[in-house]
């Protein structure tokens, strides 16, 4: 039987000079495109675990602090992933991070490229529109929190 398998969105930032960076990955495993770090949460392990875990692999250095929100979603793969058998897509639950370091050491397994972006230009070259709400949502608290 197909389930969904379990993961987190870790909408990644830095602050510098009152301004707020948004981290952008681009894809190259599974799909082509630019993503925030995301990633599976591990037999046992808690939300605010692989959250923290996630980012860390995705960026390179572990987070200063750490958010959960209480946004969740799921959404199906647009076919069968040989590295995931047995599942036909994700839910998810929304997480940010902030990193002080400009300098990301990322999966080139799955990566090819970083960025770091201001909202609209981070907003503007997502490719999914539940990552676009997710940035949204995180950029909407940070702006109440700065």
């Amino acid at each position: 039987m197909k389930k969904y398998r379990k993961a987190v969105f870790i909408v990644t930032y830095r602050k510098e000079k009152n301004k707020v960076y948004y981290l952008v990955l681009k894809r190259k495993l599974h799909w082509k495109g630019w993503e925030f770090p995301k990633g599976g949460v591990e037999s046992g392990e808690s939300l605010p675990n692989a959250a923290k875990r996630e980012a860390k692999e995705e960026s390179g250095q572990p987070p200063i602090k750490i958010k959960s929100y209480s946004i969740s979603g799921k959404y199906k793969y647009d076919r069968e992933l040989k590295d995931r058998p047995g599942y036909f897509g994700q839910t998810f639950n929304l997480f940010s991070a902030e990193i002080k370091n400009p300098k990301v050491i990322f999966d080139k397994k799955e990566h090819s490229s970083y960025k770091w972006l201001e909202f609209d230009k981070a907003w503007s070259i997502l490719n999914w529109p539940n990552q676009k709400n997710c940035l949204n949502i995180v950029n909407k608290d940070l702006k109440r929190n700065i």
